[in-house]
């Protein structure tokens, strides 16, 4: 078989739907040759496209059906909130279609078709997805009451502006609120409103919202989020990732990337300063999270205790 006549440039390299193939110049023929990878109804790719960013592998099954969205587990990823890993099964990319629109059924695409208005879809990287409060209350189907508050928290946080390209919250605890006052009767619906109890704004990680979580329910007093420490001499310190000002006690959610030199040389740093500050550190990691993260819990009541906390009767 002849060698093929190469695709033009920018459709090398990802998947591209028949049509706007046809609107660069490639042939029926040539759409058809062997060479190219069918990934459904209208949609070609000359190469394997698993190592590609996400944007690139979900444009063409958008792009090839009118009136849709990515939604669920894929807006989820664009977005960058946190989500449940997929495992074990093929790429599947989830879309929603307003409610009422033909039933579609293609491969590698779950299609959600229900109730969506306008200003539930925003654009991440020219592609339609839903919004933030949206994602959240999609996921309500899928998720835990845990696991939905913490990207609950990751929507409402105010970004660190000096390490992320934005400077406001994806949305707002009213705006999820919205979403479940708007949608009543959806799937999921009864463990949204169960988690928004729960949500607050200041957490900076999915561990600290578990944290969080479990100190609580362990019947400890609600820490506050990454609230700074004003010293006695009024100046402000190092905002602890959860706090205690009343019995000055800070406590540290420590992820992989505090094994690194550099970090290890700040937390040693910050450890002396909570000492010079006559405040007790307390240390978290992943190993005290184990076991419904009893043993992180142990160690801030022994450090509540310690500073003078006495639990209700």
């Amino acid at each position: 078989m002849k060698t093929p006549r190469p695709l033009p440039e920018e459709l090398q390299d990802r998947p591209f739907t028949v049509v706007e193939a046809a609107r660069a110049g490639v042939s029926h023929k040539r759409l058809r040759h062997r060479t190219l990878h069918r990934l459904g109804k209208g949609i070609r790719s000359e190469s394997p496209t698993a190592e590609l960013p996400l944007a690139d592998r979900v444009r063409p099954f958008i792009e090839v059906n009118e009136r849709c969205a990515a939604s669920h587990l894929t807006a989820a990823e664009m977005l960058l909130l946190p989500r449940r890993q997929q495992k074990g099964t093929p790429e599947m990319f989830h879309v929603i279609r307003p409610e009422g629109s033909a039933h579609l059924n293609r491969p590698h695409v779950i299609v959600h078709r229900m109730k969506l208005y306008s200003d539930e879809v925003t654009t991440v990287d020219g592609i339609p997805v839903t919004t933030p409060e949206r994602t959240w209350l999609d996921m309500a189907e899928m998720l835990t009451v845990d696991e939905l508050v913490a990207m609950g928290d990751s929507c409402v946080r105010m970004p660190r502006a000096s390490f992320e390209d934005r400077d406001m919250p994806l949305c707002s605890l009213a705006d999820l609120q919205r979403m479940i006052d708007r949608h009543k009767g959806k799937r999921g619906l009864r463990r949204a409103k169960e988690a928004i109890k729960l949500i607050r704004v200041g957490s900076d990680s999915p561990q600290e919202t578990l944290l969080k979580l479990a100190v609580v329910r362990a019947g400890l007093p609600e820490p506050e989020l990454n609230v700074p420490i004003i010293g006695d001499d009024g100046l402000r310190h190092h905002e602890p990732d959860l706090s205690y000002r009343k019995y000055r006690i800070g406590i540290e959610y420590e992820g992989e990337q505090h094994g690194e030199d550099g970090q290890i040389v700040r937390d040693i740093t910050r450890s002396e300063k909570y000492h010079t500050l006559g405040w007790t550190e307390v240390r978290i990691s992943k190993r005290h999270m184990l076991n419904d993260a009893k043993p992180a819990v142990a160690k801030v009541r022994s450090a509540l205790v310690q500073e003078g906390w006495r639990p209700r009767p």
